[in-house]
């Protein structure tokens, strides 16, 4: 109920009630309402500015930032962990398997580098947390560097792997006619008397005495380039082409079990102990060619003699005596 008022009459010397009239009245009215709306706005503003009181879109984006931040911590922790693995896998990289295969080690500056030259998180500035952003961008930027470095290592580790593995299995490591076949190692690299001539002159290989007939073994893997007799002095013979620079040769065959171009492992037959060409009686010559040059074949038997052996076959190859080609 609103006041009534008053107000003092002097020529009745009373008070008269006053009576406002329609304008004030409808003036009075719209302050009122002007004054109201106009508070409760700055009320509004205030409550706004305050964060006490959030729209439905505004809880919805709150909710989205904060499993955000959420998952940015995850994917922080697992980043750690990935790096603490490829770390574990570079350091093994270069400790072990390049080490083992004589590869140059990669340096730790090369798979840590970063990204020069103009600036690739540019666009992700400007943002309250862009500096959280970019930094885990480039944090995977270089995650994913290091991986494309590792996975090219590994794919050279491969590469040597496999080399190696027919390098090994390619040298001529094993003696060429079985112990158990052998009438006696007759001579060995070096020096020795010719038995036509009896003149001291260089014997190029090893001559191993047996039964005419005893099998020929190839001494490691390869392409045979040569089964003929068109060679002075070695009769029926063999060359096999092992790669990696290294050839063995086997002369004074009576027979051959392999053809020129045909591709052998190491153990396989290729012929029979003879005596043909150049030769005093039933055995076996053979030789090894490192890049064209003649080297000693007793130090390629590690693949089939014991060390009880290989040590009776080093002494009786070292023996000045008579060759029998």
């Amino acid at each position: 109920m609103s006041k009534v008022k008053y107000y003092y009459d002097t020529e009745t010397l009373s008070y008269r009630k006053i009576i406002p009239s329609r304008f004030q009245k409808s003036r009075n009215l719209i302050l009122f309402l002007f004054s109201s709306a106009l508070f409760g706005l700055l009320i509004i503003i205030l409550l706004m500015n305050l964060d006490l009181v959030s729209t439905p879109r505004e809880l919805s984006m709150k909710r989205e930032l904060e499993n955000m931040k959420l998952q940015y911590e995850v994917m922080g922790k697992k980043m750690d962990h990935m790096e603490t693995v490829l770390s574990n896998v570079e350091e093994r990289d270069n400790g072990i398997y390049r080490l083992y295969f004589e590869a140059n080690p990669i340096p730790k500056e090369q798979r840590r580098a970063g990204f020069g030259g103009i600036n690739r998180y540019k666009h992700l500035e400007g943002f309250d947390h862009s500096k959280l952003i970019s930094s885990t961008a480039q944090r995977l930027d270089i995650i994913q560097k290091q991986l494309v470095i590792q996975s090219k290592s590994l794919d050279e580790i491969k590469k040597l792997a496999e080399d190696k593995e027919e390098f090994l299995a390619s040298i001529p490591a094993i003696q060429p006619v079985r112990n158990k076949d052998l009438t006696r190692m007759a001579s060995g690299y070096g020096f020795r008397s010719d038995p036509f001539t009896k003149v001291r002159k260089m014997h190029w290989g090893m001559d191993f005495t047996a039964p005419r007939g005893t099998p020929i073994y190839a001494s490691g893997n390869g392409v045979i380039v040569r089964a003929d007799n068109a060679s002075a002095g070695y009769g029926k013979h063999i060359r096999i082409d092992h790669g990696f620079g290294y050839l063995s040769l086997y002369a004074h065959l009576s027979k051959y079990n392999v053809v020129k171009g045909q591709r052998v492992k190491r153990g396989d037959l290729i012929g029979f102990v003879g005596n043909t060409g150049r030769s005093q009686a039933p055995h076996l010559h053979y030789e090894v060619f490192k890049d064209n040059q003649r080297i000693n074949p007793i130090n390629f038997y590690y693949g089939s003699l014991t060390a009880k052996e290989f040590e009776a076959l080093l002494k009786a190859a070292t023996q000045e005596n008579q060759s029998l080609d």
